[in-house]
């Protein structure tokens, strides 16, 4: 029964990922709650173990202050990576695809798997 879940579950993760519309990274205020991909470099990570809630960091299109968007992997999730997050996307091309919402005045999308993170 366990297995049936998972596949329905994976099925529908799948199609919702390729239901997004791809934007650029200038235009993420246009898009606040949309469900979107974004495609740009990270210019710096950082995992905060001693943090409430364990998260990581990603900084898409600038180093942290000035990052455009925001990349947050919660310590619940990242057992869902094979890899250190903030080792594997460190200076990397990636597209995020996921739902893009607005904290204190910044773009953020809560990553809860690596299915959402594409490397290119």
């Amino acid at each position: 029964m366990k297995k049936i879940i998972l596949f329905i579950t994976g099925i529908l993760f799948s199609t919702f990922l390729f239901c997004q519309a791809t934007i650029g990274i200038d235009s993420l205020s246009s898009h606040i709650g949309d469900s979107v991909t974004v495609c740009s470099k990270v210019y710096g990570t950082r995992y905060l173990e001693q943090s409430e809630k364990q998260p990581t960091f990603l900084n898409i299109g600038a180093a942290y202050p000035n990052s455009l968007l925001t990349i947050v992997i919660f310590g619940e999730s990242r057992k869902n990576f094979k890899d250190l997050p903030e080792k594997m996307y460190a200076d990397r091309n990636i597209c995020i695809t996921g739902r893009l919402a607005e904290f204190e005045g910044k773009a953020e999308i809560i990553v809860y798997g690596p299915g959402q993170i594409k490397i290119q």
